[in-house]
């Protein structure tokens, strides 16, 4: 039998919580650590729908990107669709855990799955960290290309359907990009201190954009769902580490797009 304790340990071996930003509700979130794992799944968020789709196949562990408990509940109203889904999640004995920014941060995590989608070469850490860790990467494309085609390169590698671009010249030629997944608009200085051409980031703000231009800086906001790619990753760790440890566990991730965005 095989536990989330087991599974956990195991993980962070790979992204220890020591990596984790401060005031991140990283880790652990509901369930008991000593509750036998028969099927897991990895998703991006904990979402209603999601935990909906957990329930339909038979999941008792799920393994999120986002945690489910950013902010304490007030109450256990049941009305309330987050609370809901609490108690859903309890109702049906399934477990989740969230690897949040220890994940960002990890060697051969988040930030270079992102990377290596856009073939980046010679990378290093964008945000250095004493412990050696880094937020975010910055790379060399292969070779250069404008920043209409990047856009274009984002758009496939990622399977976006629309995105953002910041530039007053977006058939210039780029060769240098920083990218850090998730919501990474405050951190633009740091990819130009390491003379990045274009910045990929997600939820940029209309002001920081502008900042951004004035600076001499383009900058691509392909959203901040581009971090799904997270669910085939984490299912692929999980499977060899299966194999590894022999647990006897299946390992699923979400069929579920859960970015609120759409283009039109």
């Amino acid at each position: 039998m095989t536990t989330v304790n087991e599974i956990i340990t195991r993980f962070e071996r790979f992204a220890p919580l020591t990596l984790k930003e401060e005031g991140d509700p990283t880790g652990f979130q509901i369930g008991r650590r000593d509750a036998p794992v028969h099927r897991m799944m990895t998703t991006l968020d904990v979402r209603p729908e999601v935990v909906d789709e957990a329930v339909q196949r038979h999941v008792d562990f799920i393994f999120a990107h986002h945690p489910v408990m950013f902010r304490p509940a007030r109450n256990l109203d049941l009305s309330n669709p987050q609370n809901d889904m609490y108690a859903q999640l309890l109702k049906h004995d399934i477990t989740v855990y969230a690897a949040h920014t220890n994940l960002d941060n990890a060697e051969g995590g988040m930030n270079d799955w992102l990377a290596t989608a856009l073939d980046l070469e010679q990378t290093t850490g964008l945000l250095n960290h004493a412990d050696g860790s880094a937020l975010g990467r910055v790379g060399d494309l292969p070779q250069p290309m404008t920043t209409t085609e990047l856009a274009k390169l984002c758009e496939a590698r990622f399977n976006l359907t629309g995105l953002r671009v910041v530039s007053f010249n977006p058939d210039q030629l780029v060769h240098r990009v920083a990218i850090l997944g998730g919501s990474g608009g405050k951190f633009y200085s740091a990819a130009l201190e390491k003379q990045a051409d274009v910045y990929i980031t997600g939820d940029l703000f209309y002001h920081t954009a502008q900042d951004l231009l004035a600076a001499g800086l383009q900058a691509i906001d392909p959203g901040h769902h581009v971090e799904s790619i997270c669910k085939p990753r984490l299912r692929a760790l999980f499977n060899q580490w299966k194999a590894e440890n022999q647990w006897e566990i299946e390992v699923l991730e979400s069929d579920l797009n859960t970015d609120p965005f759409r283009f039109q």
